[in-house]
């Protein structure tokens, strides 16, 4: 439907008076644009309606006031929407029974009548920053799904409000805790009756307390019942938990997470909740010791799966329950262990977690302990601890990362040569190695990652058959040339910031055929001047990103012929490229950007971009000096979809007769353009749904809405958005 305006699309429903039903149909992870006029002239003709989304309108900062004429409704979806405020005539939808606010980051606060939606069932507010709940939510007794309830102040809404809501099942998370005037009102909210409840999120705000004693009272009125299977708790100011958490008779909570109980100085017994498979523990600065309170039985946590314990600055010493013997048996159904940022921690990890298949280990610079012993681990990741002690690796470990141990790293990659014979991923940063122990990779190796390992020699006397994906950052000092040939199923290869390196090459004699790579991005290379002679030959070839090298004066000869496949293609920063090569783009083509090339895109003329049909985004930014009018008549294809314009800082015209050719054009993003004053004359096309303008001071006073000069040019576009402000 290309030159219409989005509106006229919508005036089929002026005659459809008796519709139940309004849905977008659509990607979920999409957004997209629908007009103020369609909102206020077709929606709310729309008398009958039952169910209203308008989820995902990126476009929608708020609902007119004749919304609560639509007395039938049902169901309201604005989840996703720049919505700010709710109209107070949402309160007079008396059958509306399910709400959906969910990621509506803008809004502040709900209609104070919201107590008039007496059938309301389902109120889901997640991720809004909505301060404080309107009051006598308790009437509300229909109310099965409430995702946030948030306890007001002083004289605000109490948490009491929660005990007639008896009906609330799925998630409940109650916020602001910290308003709580006394243990009484958290009792009153009968958290304990809330049969139907699986989960509940409880947290208390930020700042710090000045009431220990009291918090640890108010949370041992919240006790839930013991359906409950997931629990969360954050910012609690108690010195400890109450009796309840950690007691057996929670015998379906399969997981626990707390966050950030700075003045916690014990653990709970978690240890003896039966069914409990995922515990996450972070933030506890007081806590010095894990030991015996933690586990609370002689064979704890039988079914913990994941075992997490972050930014506890203060953790010295993790200890045993009891005799060895029965430490061994502790942890049976372990999988994975993640310890980070625990400076302190120099002892002991347990010695033996025969289900464990990763191990995580980071910032924890001080810790002495051998690793545990895991013959089923699989993964293994060390991130700035290179005091731990290693014992033999099984030979089961696919996955190694390894960051700033110097000698921790030596014996490892040693002990691939010789233990580990199954390892097929290997990510390496930040450690000052010479070379590969005997110059060679593992075998079994299909991904690698090497970071910030300058004098890391990277072994090319072998021939890598099983390497799929390479990637070197920062890497490999000596590099300058790269043999393509060597690695015959490599898939991917990124190489960056690699200053010595010069060269991608195949063996002499028959050009070799690159069957199995599908990206190849050069960055930051300056002293990179060429791809092998004859071009690639990479059929499957769909990426290829060249940025920043300085002194590159081609790209591959042939590429029209050799990469069939290629769909998108990024050049930028390399000022010494003055054309794209003999015989043009490949037709496959759906993607360009460039930029800070000032020779190529003064030719840009003679890019031929009108041969690519399937080119539907197109990206020009940088530092181009030559561009002050742009985009001429005939030098885009009519297929785009998506415009870019991006930090042309010596552009003053846009040129209407070259957008009106792009009859597809749906998105079009002007940024960083400071002498850029006025749309074109001609307008803009008509198929356009999204302009975004930022950073253009001149252009953007020329579009304000209604009084800018150049409005009526871009009134016909449903979503317009001008420094983050919505116009639509």
């Amino acid at each position: 439907m290309a030159l219409e305006d989005l509106f006229k699309r919508f005036e089929i429903f002026y005659k459809a008076k008796c519709l139940r039903t309004f849905l977008p149909l659509y990607s979920p992870d999409e957004f997209y644009c629908l007009s103020n006029k369609v909102q206020h002239d077709v929606l709310i003709k729309l008398r009958c309606l039952r169910v209203l989304s308008l989820s995902n309108y990126h476009s929608i900062s708020e609902l007119p006031d004749s919304i609560g004429e639509l007395t039938h409704l049902r169901y309201l979806d604005l989840s996703r929407t720049l919505i700010k405020r709710l109209s107070e005539s949402v309160s007079t939808l008396y059958n509306l029974q399910t709400l959906k606010l969910a990621y509506c980051y803008r809004l502040r606060q709900l209609p104070t009548g919201m107590h008039n939606l007496i059938n309301l069932r389902h109120l889901d507010m997640t991720g809004t920053c909505v301060e404080e709940m309107p009051a006598q939510m308790s009437k509300l007794e229909s109310l099965q799904t409430l995702s946030t309830f948030i306890v007001g102040k002083e004289k605000g809404i109490k948490i009491g409000e929660l005990g007639k809501l008896s009906n609330l099942r799925g998630t409940l998370s109650i916020k602001k805790l910290k308003n709580v005037v006394s243990a009484e009102d958290a009792f009153d909210a009968k958290l304990k009756d809330k049969k139907y409840l699986e989960e509940l999120d409880l947290e208390w705000g930020y700042g710090k307390t000045d009431d220990t004693k009291g918090e640890r009272y108010i949370l041992e009125k919240l006790v839930p019942h013991t359906n409950l299977k997931k629990l969360q708790v954050h910012n609690y100011g108690g010195t400890r938990f109450p009796s309840w958490l950690g007691d057996r008779s929670f015998h379906n909570m399969v997981s626990v997470s707390l966050y950030n109980c700075e003045y916690c100085l014990i653990l709970p017994p978690l240890g003896q909740l039966p069914s409990l498979k995922h515990l996450s523990i972070e933030g506890f600065d007081g806590v010095v010791t894990v030991g015996p309170e933690f586990y609370g039985s002689s064979q704890p946590f039988p079914s913990l799966e994941i075992l997490k314990f972050s930014w506890m600055s203060s953790w010295e010493e993790w200890c045993s329950f009891g005799v060895e013997e029965e430490f061994k048996r502790g942890f049976p159904n372990l999988q994975e262990l993640h310890i980070v940022s625990c400076q302190s921690l120099i002892g002991n990890l347990p010695k033996n977690l025969p289900s464990l298949r990763k191990l995580v280990i980071e910032y924890c610079e001080q810790l002495l302990s051998p690793l545990p012993r895991a013959p089923a681990i699989r993964e293994l990741e060390l991130i700035k601890c290179d005091m731990v002690v290693l014992r033999e690796l099984p030979r089961t470990l696919h996955s190694l990362k390894v960051k700033g141990c110097q000698v921790v790293v030596k014996s490892l990659l040693e002990a691939m040569s010789t233990q580990i014979q199954a390892c097929r991923r290997l990510d390496i940063s930040d450690c000052s190695l010479i070379s590969f122990p005997g110059s060679f990779l593992p075998t079994t190796l299909s991904f690698l990652s090497i970071k910030n390992c300058e004098k890391l020699e990277f072994p090319l006397q072998q021939y890598h058959t099983s390497l799929e994906h390479l990637l070197i950052v920062d890497s490999c000092g000596s590099l300058r040339s790269f043999p393509l040939d060597f690695f015959p199923n490599l898939t991917g290869l990124t190489i960056g910031r690699s200053p010595s390196l010069r060269f991608l090459s195949v063996s002499a004699g028959q050009q070799k055929v690159l069957a199995s790579v599908t990206y190849l991005k050069i960055r930051g290379c300056p002293n990179f001047v060429s791809f092998p002679k004859g071009g690639l030959s990479a059929p499957n070839l769909s990426d290829l990103w060249i940025e920043e090298c300085q002194n590159l004066t081609s790209l591959p000869e042939r590429m029209h012929v050799l990469l069939p496949s290629l769909r998108e293609l990024r050049v930028s920063g390399c000022p010494k490229l003055v054309s794209f090569p003999e015989g043009g783009l490949p037709p496959s083509l759906s993607s360009l950007y460039i930029g800070d090339c000032n020779d190529l895109v003064a030719r840009r003329m003679g890019w031929n971009l009108q041969g690519l049909p399937l080119l539907t985004s197109f990206g020009i930014f940088g530092e181009c000096q030559n561009v002050k009018s742009f985009p001429e008549e005939e030098l885009l294809p009519s297929s785009l979809t998506y415009l870019s314009i991006v930090g042309l800082s010596r552009l003053k015209n846009l040129d209407g007769r070259g957008l009106q050719i792009l009859t597809s054009l749906r998105t079009l993003i002007i940024s960083g353009c400071p002498e850029l004053q006025s749309m074109p004359e001609e307008g803009l096309p008509m198929s356009l749904v999204e302009l975004i303008i930022r950073r253009c001071p001149l252009l953007r006073e020329q579009c304000q809405r209604e009084k800018g000069e150049d409005w009526p040019k871009i009134s016909h576009i449903s979503c317009i958005e001008i420094e983050d402000n919505c116009n639509s």
